[in-house]
């Protein structure tokens, strides 16, 4: 295994010498390595893995020598994730996710568990998860549990089968808008209005997915935008400066959240909710995620199912949707 790293750092690095940086070894014991790796893969196919072209000049790899190097890059991988879902099944470590405005409520459990955890060894990594990233993030195992959102269309909830999840809350979308009444009366807005109003939308995520499935793929077409975000802050700063006179599309919790003062970036902004007037059934769920059969396969003292346990409880406060 070592000299497969070693092999994998020449390849990076191009010399010995680099490597042995990278690694924090000896250049000699790198080139030790690399000598020894050229003798055997020389006698067993045939061709040497490197040649080397002179001082100061990067090794070159052979044919073999790349193929070796895709094969221990291959092997190393699939020896750490081994190695990652033995320490997983023996609850020794846990990745968790959460998005911006779910990260207070996975802290609070973390902290009802983490007495438990810290006497357990439990290695407890917390990562930022956008929305977008939810699935993917599950799917590849990079995460165990995730505290987050996702747009559930009426029609398409097969997408949600290789998931457990406890829902938190299910809501639409809302507009902050700083457009006076007399442009924009009364506390609601159909959808089917959208299309009237300067709106501020984020690129991408919860929104863009809401109006592709009451728009389509080609909303932008359709829409009167007068700002793209990439960060729902960088909105809120548009609207209170007055730069972008419009309607914020968020969802309805983060509009509460304004509406309430506990969004201090988003106050003196109006809102109003929004009527799904048109397209399937499409609301936000808020909740916890993890992945199908996890949990059943491990006792209920293990630290997924514990956080997991700590997390449901949360259900009646949950308010704040992301």
């Amino acid at each position: 295994m070592d000299q497969l790293r070693t092999l994998l750092a020449v390849h990076e690095t191009g010399t010995a010498l680099a490597a042995a940086r990278q690694l924090g070894r000896e250049q000699s014991s790198v080139q030790k390595q690399l000598d020894t790796m050229n003798r055997t893969f020389g006698a067993l196919c045939g061709e040497a893995l490197v040649l080397k072209r002179g001082r100061g000049k990067d090794v070159l790899f052979t044919a073999t020598g790349e193929h070796l190097v895709a094969l221990a890059r291959s092997t190393l991988s699939a020896w750490s994730d081994g190695i990652h879902d033995a320490r997983r099944r023996l609850g020794r470590t846990l990745s968790v996710g959460s998005t911006r405005y779910t990260l207070g409520f996975l802290l609070d459990a973390v902290e009802r568990v983490s007495d438990v955890y810290e006497r357990r060894g439990v290695d407890l990594k917390v990562t930022h998860v956008r929305t977008g990233d939810l699935f993917a993030r599950l799917r590849s195992k990079e995460l165990d549990l995730v505290c987050g959102s996702i747009v559930v269309t009426e029609g398409q909830e097969a997408e949600l089968e290789p998931y457990e999840i406890v829902e938190w809350r299910r809501s639409g979308l809302s507009i902050l808008t700083n457009l006076p009444p007399e442009k924009l009366p009364g506390d609601s807005v159909d959808a089917s209005e959208l299309p009237g109003l300067p709106l501020v939308v984020s690129a991408g995520g919860l929104i863009a997915r809401f109006l592709t499935a009451w728009y389509g793929a080609d909303f932008r077409k359709e829409m009167s935008i007068a700002a793209e975000i990439e960060a729902a802050h960088y909105g809120f700063e548009l609207l209170r400066s007055g730069v972008v006179s419009g309607a914020m599309l968020v969802t309805r919790g983060i509009a509460e959240a304004a509406e309430s003062g506990s969004l201090p970036e988003a106050g003196g902004l109006r809102r109003l909710d929004v009527i799904g007037d048109v397209g399937p059934r499409t609301e936000v769920l808020v909740g916890v995620f993890t992945r199908r059969g996890d949990r059943a396969s491990y006792d209920a003292s293990h630290p997924l199912n514990l956080l997991w346990d700590a997390l449901a409880k949360d259900n009646g406060r949950w308010w704040l949707s992301s």
